[in-house]
């Protein structure tokens, strides 16, 4: 697939990634992460909107107040994984400024100021529900004169990798439905969770879609030759994945395998999986 690579950026520092938007990169690197969160600083007319403050991080909640001089006056949330809401809490207390993020939070020590759902509008940038990754994921679009069709993307479609769709909260069938909601629209660049910026991003959104088809036709196929578990066909189809990507991996079977379930093609005795 068509990804993107980037140097490792300077840490705790303003970069400017498109006029009016620029971001600081924790340092949570790894595996799952890439270099690290994008914490976004958007210029709005309502005000500095920081869009995922990041990890649990003090040095990086020390970063985001020194470039933004504690001038925020919003906190938006694509969703409520550790890593892009774990410093809203921090970041609340020392600007003051409200948390905005989707109606139904994914997680229950974070209850978002402002309750988004899809479609709604927010300091200029239209809220997209697009769950698949995370229940209470969003994507917003922003399109002004000198941002042209620009969509915060987070971590339904990274530049550097795909997704994973790790259930109860990961939903394959949400996660198909929400490619093809960006594939109907025609946005001129990403900007997400992890990695560099997306340009023409509807090529990697379709090159998205197919390969998670073909792994859902290799799964069906596997089956086809005996039952299963979901450990058997990670290690079956996922052979080159790095061993510390091995357990993301199986989550995503199961994902795809409960996809299948629902459409009545699979079944599944406690463990072990057959075709129907």
């Amino acid at each position: 697939m068509p990804f993107l690579t980037e140097p490792e950026p300077e840490r705790d520092v303003l970069q400017a990634v498109l006029p009016g938007i620029s971001r600081v990169v924790a340092a949570n690197p790894g595996p799952m992460t890439y270099h690290g969160t994008n914490t976004y600083l958007i210029d709005t007319t309502e005000g500095l909107v920081v869009l995922d403050p990041g990890p649990d991080d003090p040095a990086h909640v020390e970063a985001v107040m020194r470039v933004t001089g504690g001038q925020v006056a919003l906190i938006l949330l694509s969703h409520t994984h550790h890593d892009h809401v774990g410093a809203a809490a921090a970041l609340q207390e020392a600007t003051g400024a409200p948390t905005a993020g989707f109606r139904e939070s994914g997680l229950a020590t974070f209850d978002a100021d402002i309750k988004l759902a899809d479609g709604d509008t927010i300091a200029g940038m239209l809220a997209l529900h697009t769950p698949g990754h995370a229940s209470d994921h969003l994507c917003f679009a922003l399109d002004t004169a000198d941002r042209s069709k620009v969509v915060f993307s987070a971590d339904h479609v990274m530049s550097w990798s795909s997704s994973v769709v790790s259930p109860p909260d990961g939903d394959m069938a949400a996660y198909f439905a929400s490619l093809h909601i960006l594939l109907e629209r025609d946005d001129e660049v990403f900007l997400p969770g992890h990695g560099p910026k997306l340009p023409a991003p509807r090529e990697l959104v379709r090159e998205l879609l197919h390969h998670r088809m073909a792994r859902e036709r290799a799964i069906e196929t596997a089956l086809g030759a005996g039952a299963a578990n979901t450990y058997t066909l990670m290690d079956t189809l996922y052979s080159q994945v790095h061993p510390r990507l091995r357990r993301a991996a199986e989550r995503n079977v199961l994902a795809h395998l409960l996809k299948l379930e629902g459409e009545g093609k699979v079944l599944r005795d406690g463990e072990v999986w057959r075709a129907a």
